[in-house]
């Protein structure tokens, strides 16, 4: 199968690392002074838990340049950048084309699925921590690396798909093939509803709490108020998930809190990089929103309204 992976950050750019170590059929899409340290050095990973760094060759463009047709594009930009890869997409996919968003922000997939009617867009979750340290080299500060996709409920999902069920199912389960012959554990989601819900109930309380506290992992790794306030936080998207009808079935205090152990001390979120850094930062999806998906489903997020309160104030 071949791949487009529109963003070669801490995201887009691991996953096409290991998918081009696995010899899959990977295309980074990038621009400015990282593309073009990929082109002329390769892509360098640099592996923060054993001091590691390895490099390789990589195939990256820029969108304008990009004249392939992809089985699969993999949309890893920030929340902020999505409506640029719409017209992108819609120029290179072909009628077959699956689109999966690996972002933070929850309810990507609806979204895109809105703006590409005519293809399949799934939703998608990535756990993995890493980060752009210069153009051409990432730096990745823990072992975890899972992608979970799936189709929100394919037998309403109004996408004028030209396929039989049994056909998709079958693509979906080479995606995960790759991933898994890559390194990448895969998951193929019966419930990704759910399964986003609980991702965003790591990546938005740490982010949200990391930039109230200008934390690093560290701070969350021992007891204190910085992990009293991840964890309350973690309570409250629950309680989302409860009125929203996709109840978690574990607790993901003790889950998230497991995530959090095995990253570096030093590590941050990408939100609380780009803020410092005065860059545009995906602050009203990871925290604005869940003040305003309590009002919506009528569920009290008072640490959330804490938070949003103060950063507004910044």
């Amino acid at each position: 199968m071949k791949y487009a992976i529109i963003g070669a950050g801490g995201t887009g750019g691991i996953l096409g690392f290991y998918m081009t170590k696995a010899d899959r059929d990977v295309t980074l899409i990038a621009r400015g002074r990282h593309l073009a340290a990929m082109q002329e050095k390769g892509l360098a990973v640099e592996k923060m838990w054993d001091g590691t760094t390895e490099i390789i060759p990589v195939k990256a463009m820029d969108m304008e340049h990009y004249d392939e047709q992809p089985d699969v594009v993999l949309v890893c930009v920030k929340g902020y950048s999505l409506e640029d890869t719409i017209p992108f997409i819609q120029r290179v996919a072909k009628p077959s084309t699956i689109v999966i968003p690996v972002l933070n922000i929850y309810g990507t997939g609806v979204k895109m699925q809105e703006q590409l009617p005519k293809l399949l867009v799934t939703d998608g979750c990535i756990y993995v921590s890493a980060n752009i340290k210069e153009p051409g080299v990432l730096i990745q500060h823990g072992r975890i690396l899972r992608v979970v996709y799936g189709v929100r409920n394919m037998s309403t999902q109004k996408v004028n798909i030209k396929r039989a069920q049994e056909e998709i199912l079958d693509a979906l389960k080479n995606i995960k093939k790759d991933f898994d012959d890559s390194g990448i554990d895969g998951v193929l989601s019966e419930n990704i509803q759910r399964d986003a819900l609980e991702k965003f109930s790591y990546v938005s309380p740490i982010g949200a709490a990391g930039l109230y506290y200008h934390a690093t992992a560290a701070d969350f790794q021992r007891e204190g108020k910085q992990r009293e306030a991840f964890k309350t936080m973690i309570r409250e998207i629950a309680a989302l998930a409860e009125a929203m009808g996709v109840p978690f079935e574990r607790d993901m205090v003790e889950v998230n809190l497991k995530i959090l152990s095995s990253l570096a001390p030093e590590a941050t979120t990408s939100m609380q990089r780009d803020v410092m850094e005065g860059k545009d930062s995906e602050i009203d999806g990871l925290v604005y929103e869940v003040v305003r998906m309590g009002e919506r489903y009528h569920v009290p997020v008072p640490m959330y309204a804490k938070v949003a309160e103060k950063l507004r104030e910044q």
